[in-house]
């Protein structure tokens, strides 16, 4: 094996095991099914279809130049009772991008997600009652050259 790959993997290991160690990080939650996801992006999926147009602010970038790291902040500080939070990227292999399940928790969000190509991003925010969602138009350019 190569010793940088082994290096790699063993670092990555290892904060992982710290994180879950310092309570950072709950194991089902680390190492979800499969099955899991996929019933978790089934309902985020029925959740946007069912939704009305919301009244939170979704921050993300018109032109983001790395498809890699784009910031996304989801503010719905004035929406009561938020239970989760979702990003959704339409062309994505795996369109359920992010999902935070926000118990007692201030309705507020900031991540980074990674975008394959130019697509729709669309915010779920979801409360006991009822759904919010918003979109934006997110274009992503090769290496920064606008094109």
């Amino acid at each position: 094996m190569n010793r940088r790959l082994f290096l790699k993997k063993s670092m990555a290991t290892a904060s992982i095991a710290a994180a879950v160690a310092a309570g950072l990080l709950i194991p089902n939650r680390v190492l979800a099914s499969t099955s899991e996801f996929k019933k978790i992006s089934d309902i985020v999926k029925s959740k946007m279809d069912n939704a009305q147009e919301g009244s939170f602010i979704l921050k993300a970038p018109e032109i983001a130049e790395n498809g890699a790291m784009v910031p996304i902040t989801v503010d719905a500080l004035n929406i009561l009772d938020v239970k989760s939070i979702a990003i959704y990227v339409h062309k994505n292999k795996t369109p359920l991008t992010a999902y935070f399940e926000l118990p007692e928790a201030s309705a507020f969000i900031t991540t980074r997600i990674k975008m394959a190509e130019t697509s729709i991003v669309t915010a779920i925010v979801s409360t006991t009652t009822a759904s919010f969602t918003q979109s934006r138009s997110v274009k992503v350019t090769l290496g920064g050259c606008g094109g």
